[in-house]
């Protein structure tokens, strides 16, 4: 049995990931399919359209073998941070041979330069950087800059100016860092790009596919609250060519019900949490400056919702993207001194969301081969380090905090981590 190894967010399934299941099957040769998947929040700062549950579900109709959380520490982090801890996951299973991730480029060879290039942090690399850095540029803009003149190739930017072969090279980087012996494959991303907002024909991004469905729901008709047992006339039109109908399905049936979540849900848990921030606490926040502190309580008067505090918060230097991420660090109390211990004690676990029964082999395999925690139940934390205790709780709250907003929006029992059932499909 072979066993490749995605890392993904599904925020929603869509035509997309289906492809990349099929294509990373086919090109690795793998009998399976093991995903890593974001749990209740995602890699740019937001909590996620609907729930871990949801999605994992929709993955395994459509070819997963089995769903592992990552942690939110690594789920809400810099795109290092996020490839740290996914690859530490599917490392530690034990029985993950290769790994497939998606990239604008498509060429392996050239994204693995780049993450040698980064690696290795020359002397001249380290001082062109830091100039770039001392001119004002962010810190993605000042690595494309030091990267072009020490490569001497204009399409370096280009590349890292794409999402995904960012994050492709942080894998790859992972990968190495971890002395992996998984082997790394890329599939060309041909279809829409990750910010485009708006639908294509087929195979839209996640992003055109949730701003249509958020301008669908300033329709006035689908409004809340919502009759439970309706759905808006023409929402499976909407999207029929966009998800496999199985999760087309599964989203209509979770709409107005427990879904959408958008990031303006939380603004006043935010607002109460900013309130009770100062300087100094600000600044003990995972990816949070002392320039980003001061900025966030001179501002806090003017805070209205999230969304709007992001806008009014970001700088040239400071992308919407790292605002949000460092919000919700706030909210869901993610700080410095956690990563530093996260990272000396090697304290990564994984927890199995959900599986494919005529897979289960695949979750035998993972049992007799893993040299990290694997848990399918919230209660076995007898043999577990403190410091893995403390992410998985603090994963359990980010939640609960999640399903509290659920629950208060659609009017629906809360229904906390350690209730949860493991999906079976």
């Amino acid at each position: 049995m072979k066993t490749v190894g995605l890392i993904t967010e599904y925020n929603p399934f869509h035509n997309g990931h289906l492809y990349h299941i099929e294509r990373a099957k086919e090109l690795t040769g793998a009998d399976r399919v093991v995903i890593v998947m974001s749990g209740d929040y995602v890699q740019r700062g937001t909590p996620a359209l609907l729930s871990k549950h949801s999605r994992a579900h929709m993955a395994l109709l459509n070819g997963a073998s089995a769903i592992c959380e990552l942690p939110v520490c690594y789920a809400s982090g810099s795109a290092e941070f996020f490839a740290q801890g996914a690859i530490s996951i599917l490392e530690g299973l034990g029985c993950i041979d290769t790994l497939c991730f998606g990239s604008e480029c498509g060429e392996l060879s050239v994204l693995q330069h780049i993450a040698q290039l980064l690696l290795s942090e020359s002397d001249t690399y380290s001082h062109m950087l830091q100039d770039a850095l001392k001119k004002g540029h962010s810190f993605p803009a000042a690595r494309h800059q030091a990267l072009e003149k020490l490569t001497g190739d204009a399409s370096v930017s280009q590349i890292l100016s794409e999402p995904n072969n960012i994050l492709g090279i942080e894998y790859l980087k992972a990968l190495k860092k971890q002395n992996s012996r998984m082997v790394p494959y890329t599939l060309k991303r041909d279809s829409s790009g990750y910010h485009d907002t708006k639908l294509q024909p087929q195979s839209s991004s996640a992003s055109a596919i949730r701003n249509a469905l958020r301008h669908w729901e300033e329709q006035p008709f689908s409004r809340y609250p919502a009759d439970p047992q309706q759905t808006p006339d023409g929402f499976s039109e909407l999207l029929q060519n966009q998800l496999p109908e199985n999760a087309l399905r599964l989203l209509r049936d979770a709409w107005n019900q427990s879904c959408p979540i958008e990031t303006n849900d939380f603004s006043l848990l935010l607002k109460y949490r900013l309130l009770c921030e100062t300087r100094r606490s600000l600044c003990e926040y995972q990816d949070i400056s002392e320039d980003l502190a001061n900025r966030i309580i001179r501002n806090r008067n003017q805070f209205l919702n999230f969304e709007q505090f992001c806008q009014l918060l970001k700088t040239k230097e400071l992308t919407y993207s790292r605002i949000s991420r460092c919000l919700l660090h706030i909210l869901l109390a993610v700080k410095k001194e956690d990563m530093l211990r996260y990272r000396e004690s090697s304290c990564i676990y994984t927890r199995i969301l959900g599986f494919r029964k005529e897979h289960a082999d695949v979750l035998r395999q993972i049992k007799e081969n893993a040299s990290i925690p694997v848990i399918t139940k919230l209660g076995q934390t007898d043999s577990l380090l403190p410091e893995t205790i403390r992410m998985l709780d603090q994963t359990t709250f980010a939640s609960d905090l999640y399903e509290s907003v659920v629950s208060d929006k659609f009017g629906i029992p809360f229904i906390n981590e350690y209730q949860k059932q493991i999906i079976h499909v």
